[in-house]
Order: C-alpha cells, then sequence, then structure tokens
C-alpha cells in the first residue's frame, strides 16, 4: 500500500506546493551530496522555508526520499494512462514509448537521484516504489500485447515481458547515462534511434521451430 506521509497541515493544496518545493530542494542535495550526507536543515534551506516548516509537511528525511521516488511515477503513470492503451497498433505503440522517455527527459536529475539513493529507503517503504516499477512494465506490457492479438506482433509472452522491460530500463538510461549521451544526441534523436533499433528487432525475429 502506498505510505501515508505524515502532515500537520490540512490544506491539500499548500501540502502539494510545499512538497513540491521540498522535493525540488533535495533533488538537488542527494544529487550533490548523496541521501546520507544531506540534512533535512539544508533541505528546508534549499525548498525557500524553515526547517520548522520543512517539518509540518514531513516527519523524517527518509519522507522526502520516498516523496521523491513516488513523484517519478505518478507523473509517469499519469502521462502514459492518457494514451489508448488498448489500441494495438505499432503507432501507438511507438507514442508510448516517445511520452515515457520525454517523462524520462523531464524529470532527469529525479530519476538519477531515484536509483542512487533508492537503497535508503526503509524496509517498509522500498516493496511499494519496486511496485510501482513494475506497475508501469505493465502499461508498457499491455501496449505490446494488444498489438500482438491485433496482428501487428508476433512473439511470445516471454518476448512480450522483456521487451516491456528493455523499453522502460532504455528510457531511465537516458537519466543515468546523459552525460556521454548527451554529447551525441538531443532526446528527440534519441527516441528515433531507440525506437528504430527496437523495432528493427522485432520486425527481425523469427520464432524458433
Amino acid at each position: 500500500m502506498k505510505r501515508e506521509i505524515h502532515a500537520s497541515v490540512k490544506d491539500e493544496q499548500l501540502i502539494k506546493k510545499r512538497r513540491s518545493q521540498m522535493i525540488r530542494g533535495a533533488v538537488s542535495l542527494f544529487k550533490q551530496k548523496g541521501f546520507h550526507r544531506t540534512t533535512t536543515r539544508e533541505i528546508a534551506q534549499a525548498s525557500g522555508f524553515s526547517i520548522g516548516t520543512l517539518y509540518e509537511y514531513i516527519r523524517t528525511k527518509e519522507d522526502v526520499l520516498y516523496l521523491v521516488c513516488d513523484s517519478i511515477y505518478e507523473e509517469v503513470s499519469e502521462r502514459l494512462s492518457r494514451m489508448d492503451l488498448d489500441k494495438g497498433t505499432l503507432a501507438s505503440l511507438k507514442i508510448g514509448i516517445s511520452h515515457y522517455f520525454k517523462v524520462m527527459d523531464d524529470m532527469q536529475d529525479e530519476v538519477l537521484v531515484m536509483y542512487q539513493e533508492a537503497k535508503a529507503l526503509s524496509p517498509e517503504a522500498l516493496p511499494y516504489v519496486l511496485k510501482k516499477e513494475l506497475e508501469m512494465v505493465g502499461m508498457f506490457e499491455q501496449l505490446i500485447n494488444c498489438c500482438v492479438e491485433k496482428g501487428e506482433l508476433d512473439i511470445g509472452k516471454e518476448h512480450q515481458q522483456l521487451l516491456a522491460h528493455n523499453i522502460f530500463v532504455q528510457g531511465q538510461m537516458w537519466g543515468f547515462r546523459r552525460w556521454a549521451l548527451k554529447k551525441a544526441f538531443s532526446i528527440d534523436d534519441y527516441i528515433k534511434l531507440q525506437t528504430d533499433l527496437l523495432f528493427s528487432g522485432i520486425k527481425g525475429y523469427q520464432p524458433q521451430v
């Protein structure tokens, strides 16, 4: 289940605003110093308010890291949910890949921090974050499976699952390999080339007899 982050403030809009500020400030600090070396006082300062105000919206530093991870998955899920997941065309699959890669570009700092620091989450919080990731992979599995059912693709269940994971990791790679990739590609170049590679592999696949 989603972990409830305690807030003493009751205004939902204000909670959303303050936590968004907190996430931006924390991401910058976690990227520079790491989760363990960053203090809650530094997070409050980077967020633009006092340490007392910070504790009106969270209880622990881990709450902030949890919010960072959760914000990535909420954004990806929200953007992918706008799509027609049951359309079953290769064009719709390509659009889904493009949407997802662009979220990874928009949130590349958050993605980097998540991969560096998610291990610091407690045993109670980590399973929820990992489950959210599998749910998003599942959205791509649904897109791929619909293409198979409509006759657009001819690949088995195991290959569908692996293809979904490949798409997911290639999107994230833009975040944690950007120091090298940005020297050669724009995000649009990256989307086109990765999609070309994925689809040439799919089209060239021949089931073994």
